[in-house]
């Protein structure tokens, strides 16, 4: 059987790139996310095209009892996940710490560390028993340091990368792979999600800069699955060419 990875929030941006580079390169493909709709379209895509092996799992990453619910029914053959893309993540809005809307710490915070946690907790204890698996974080270069209005977001990622270190430390006497990567700006629909679906608002984000793709994170995803197995890629930061850091990018002028 070919290998298997596990990609949540699969059904657009990083995601669904990563579903289609991994399907290109011959993966059998376990997909989550909440869009049942987006998630059958790019079922049928990807089997049309690469004729995939593919499994859909349409479930909520908060839901505990759902995830675990759906990961513990796979059948056998496809309990051996060879790569997770815990990928699943989202910002929302953009205030200050003390005036931000609390519901939507919750959200972030569940979605971004619990749910990445718990989705790590159903997976790895097969990888270990198995003695093979690379567990691969979709982090942010917003970890390494906070801007303003974005201070839960950043945690949250910062968090990813707290997660990300200590799991490749739990796992150094095993021969699983552990990945942090960290894109900067890309252009998906993240900043439409994180400003409540205003897409001029969101524009404006991606303005006077060339900013990365969902394919151009994909490519480096699938570049440290398919290092060799003595080789782990612990961490890699991703930039668009004129941003220097999380908060600092040159911007050209449209005139």
């Amino acid at each position: 059987m070919a290998k298997i990875a596990l990609i949540t929030g699969a059904s657009s941006g990083i995601g669904a790139a990563c579903a289609r580079k991994f399907a290109q390169g011959g993966y059998t493909l376990l997909l989550n996310a909440r869009s049942t709709d987006k998630l059958h379209a790019l079922k049928t895509e990807l089997e049309k095209t690469y004729g995939t092996d593919i499994l859909l799992l349409p479930f909520d990453v908060r839901d505990r009892q759902a995830a675990a619910s759906a990961l513990q029914s796979l059948p056998e053959p496809y309990q051996a996940i060879d790569v997770l893309v815990n990928n699943a993540g989202l910002a929302l809005g953009l205030d200050k710490e003390y005036a931000g809307v609390e519901a939507d710490y919750d959200t972030m915070i569940d979605t971004n560390i619990t749910a990445l946690l718990m989705i790590t907790r159903l997976v790895v204890p097969n990888m270990v028993a198995r003695g093979k698996g690379h567990i691969i974080n979709i982090g942010s270069v917003a970890g390494d340091a906070a801007y303003p209005g974005g201070s839960v977001y950043c945690a949250t990622k910062a968090a990813v990368k707290v997660l990300s270190d200590g799991l490749r430390m739990d796992l150094v006497d095993t021969p699983l792979r552990v990945t942090n990567v960290k894109p900067g700006l890309v252009e998906t629909n993240f900043s439409v999600t994180r400003f409540g679906g205003d897409k001029e608002r969101a524009d404006k984000v991606y303005q006077g800069i060339k900013p990365l793709t969902g394919e151009d994170i994909a490519d480096v995803v699938y570049y440290a699955a398919s290092a060799p197995a003595h080789v782990q890629i612990a961490e890699v930061l991703v930039l668009a060419t004129h941003q220097a850091s999380g908060s600092m990018v040159h911007r050209f002028s449209n005139n």
